[in-house]
This record gives structure tokens, C-alpha cells and sequence, in this order.
């Protein structure tokens, strides 16, 4: 995964953390779960502010 591949990291961090607080969740912890998981192989310098938001949004909108 990369960080333009935006629902397939909503899919894995929701499988990884199923009781999450999504809309409480900081940039910071969402930014360490996405460069954690198992399938996620990107320079995690590349991210930013607007593309963590897109993919807290993503979740949000996935778990309505």
C-alpha cells in the first residue's frame, strides 16, 4: 500500500483497530498505524496533513 491507496488503508486500519475513536483519533497516532501495517510500503516522510485528513475522512465516512 501507498498513501494515495486511500480505502485500502481505511480497510486495514479498521481491521487492525476496530474500537478506534476515529473522529478523536490525532494525526500523529494515524499517521504510526499507517506506516505499521503488515502491507504498507511507502516513504512515511511522504504524507501530509491533508492526506491524513482524507483518510480519517475515508474511515469516518466507511464506518457510517
Amino acid at each position: 500500500m501507498h498513501w494515495g491507496d486511500t480505502m485500502d488503508i481505511v480497510f486495514a486500519l479498521d481491521e487492525a483497530h476496530p474500537d478506534a475513536d476515529v473522529q478523536l483519533l490525532r494525526f500523529t497516532d494515524l499517521h504510526r498505524w499507517i506506516v505499521e501495517l503488515a502491507d504498507f510500503d511507502d516513504d512515511p516522510e511522504k504524507s501530509s496533513e491533508g492526506v491524513l485528513e482524507a483518510i480519517q475522512m475515508a474511515w469516518l465516512a466507511e464506518r457510517d
